[in-house]
């Protein structure tokens, strides 16, 4: 998988997991949170945001002996802490009311937390391994992109990046949006050749600004991706203590007192 396809992946799970409830539903004529089948996706749910929890931070760790790309972990990382979550809200059977409400909460926000984020993360321009690409390394890729677009197109465009470091890292989406309108309202050559170098100069251009970007916010992203760690590592502790201390009591009386 790579760029967005674990988002996409994401969704058509949860759309084969909506289309299986709702078959559910009608099949025994009740919604089906509180059957056996609403206990066993409460439980996977649990079990995939266990898992997003721990696997991927174990992988980070494993310097000296390491199992598969971090970038394909991160991708499942993310991949599992969006449908996980799912299963636990058709679990919920939309009550949010104690304990069971208080997670369903924190759940709602370490995802969010997890969006923020990714957003961060891929600010920081890193390896396929994950490992963080440096600015000596920045600079030769940002010399080789400077070559390329003056080879397309002929010219290069003034070394200049607006807005402050951290504008920089959470204002791109903002940029590439803008990017996107430009290029749609941009003329149409009928010559093919001259729309394919017209396409090549593009995407040497987008190359370039987003090396300077990266170059110009690299610092800032970093500090910024330290913070966020600061704040969803222990929200998503705490919502595995709720968690645990929730199955524990709906394991307690449904079972146990009975």
């Amino acid at each position: 998988m790579s760029g967005r396809k674990e988002l996409l992946l994401a969704l058509l799970a949860i759309l084969a997991i909506t289309g299986l409830y709702l078959g559910v539903s009608l099949a025994i004529g009740v919604p089906p949170a509180k059957s056996f089948f609403g206990h066993s996706i409460g439980v996977l749910g649990f079990v995939l945001m266990l898992a997003t929890e721990t696997l991927y931070s174990l992988r980070k760790r494993a310097i000296h002996r390491p199992w598969g790309r971090m970038n394909s972990w991160l991708q499942f990382h993310i991949f599992t802490g969006i449908v996980g979550p799912y299963l636990v809200f058709l679990h919920s059977a939309f009550v949010f009311q104690g304990l069971a409400g208080v997670v369903m909460l924190m759940t709602v926000a370490v995802v969010a937390s997890g969006f923020v984020g990714r957003y961060i993360y891929t600010a920081v321009p890193r390896t396929a391994d994950g490992l963080v690409v440096e600015a000596a390394e920045l600079e030769a890729q940002l010399r080789a992109a400077e070559a390329e677009l003056a080879m397309v197109s002929g010219s290069v465009a003034p070394a200049r990046v607006a807005g402050g470091s951290a504008a920089l890292v959470l204002g791109r989406g903002f940029q590439d949006v803008g990017d996107w309108f430009r290029a749609q309202t941009r003329p149409k050559s009928q010559d093919a050749a001259a729309r394919e170098r017209m396409r090549d100069a593009a995407m040497a251009q987008r190359r370039l600004r987003e090396l300077r970007r990266q170059l110009a916010s690299l610092a800032t992203a970093r500090r910024l991706l330290a913070t966020w760690h600061t704040v969803h590592i222990p929200l998503g502790m705490a919502l595995f203590v709720a968690g645990f201390t929730h199955a524990g009591a709906a394991l307690y009386y449904a079972t146990l007192m009975r």
